[in-house]
Order: C-alpha cells, then sequence, then structure tokens
C-alpha cells in the first residue's frame, strides 16, 4: 500500500482528492488536513509516501509546510494541488522538493498522472500554468530522486 496524506483548506477539495487517489486500491489516503500545522503533525506522525499539498493553507501555506515536511518526513514526496496558475509560484512550489504541481481545475485528469510521476521521482506539471510550464520542467529534482520507486498499478490504470 502506498499511504497518502491530503492536505485542503476546503473540506470539499479534500474529499474530491481523495476519491480521485482512491480510485486505485494501491493507494491509501492515511490521514487529511485543512491548515498547515495540521499537515506538518499529520506528516511527521504518518511518514505518509506521498502527500497532496494545496499551497493556499490557513496558518503556514503550503510552501512553507513543504520546506518544513523535508526534514520531519524525508520520503514523502510532495505534489502540490492549487488553483494558483502562476509559474513563479510553482517554480518556488518544486523548489522546495515537490514532484509535481497541479492545477485545480485539471485534478480531475492530472491527479493520478502527477502521482504515478512522483513515485517514480519523476516531475509532472499541469499544462494549464500561466506562461511556458515547459520552462519549470528542466528544474533541478529533489534530492530524493535517486531513490526510484515503480508504480504497480499505472498498466492497469492507463489501458
Amino acid at each position: 500500500m502506498i499511504s497518502n496524506l491530503v492536505v485542503d483548506d476546503h473540506e470539499s477539495w479534500r474529499g474530491f482528492t481523495s476519491n480521485i487517489l482512491q480510485r486505485v486500491p494501491e493507494l491509501q489516503v492515511a490521514g487529511e488536513a485543512s491548515d498547515g500545522v495540521q499537515a506538518i503533525r499529520l506528516a511527521q506522525q504518518l511518514q505518509p509516501d506521498l502527500i497532496v499539498l494545496d499551497i493556499g493553507l490557513p496558518q503556514l501555506n503550503g510552501i512553507e509546510v513543504a520546506r518544513r515536511i523535508c526534514f520531519l518526513s524525508p520520503k514523502s514526496k510532495v505534489v502540490f494541488m492549487s488553483g494558483n496558475r502562476s509559474n513563479e509560484i510553482a517554480r518556488e512550489a518544486l523548489r522546495t522538493g515537490g514532484y509535481g504541481y497541479v492545477v485545480k481545475w485539471a485534478a480531475a485528469s492530472d491527479l493520478l498522472p502527477a502521482v504515478e510521476a512522483a513515485l517514480q521521482c519523476k516531475r509532472f506539471i499541469s499544462a494549464g500554468l500561466d506562461g511556458s510550464a515547459a520552462s519549470l520542467r528542466g528544474e533541478a529534482m529533489p534530492a530524493q530522486a535517486a531513490a526510484g520507486r515503480t508504480v504497480p498499478w499505472r498498466s492497469r490504470l492507463w489501458r
């Protein structure tokens, strides 16, 4: 099982995200958080394989949360999911060690491919960013990228 933590301040988005992840039996939603402080606490406690993280969170924004999580839960891979389409925000998010950036309006089609990429230590960027997403794809990958992982459900999911 691949454990996941879903972090978003809107309950409806947490539910939507969890539903998408639960389409794949190997992906288990281990917890949900509604603010940055709770996200850090749960990440440290649960040590999830993957964290789907919104940027616009109360108490601590998602970028600051990711900076702290990389020390408290170093094996966790972060995929940002945000309504913010700014290339600069996405670039800053990815510099924290995030493997993916999904714009919320494309989450139904982009979230699972972003999760797959992250679990294989690859980068995924939604095409819906303002400006050129291609410029972000060449950015340096997080340090954990050397510890690659295969995704057993890929062949079933993308048939």
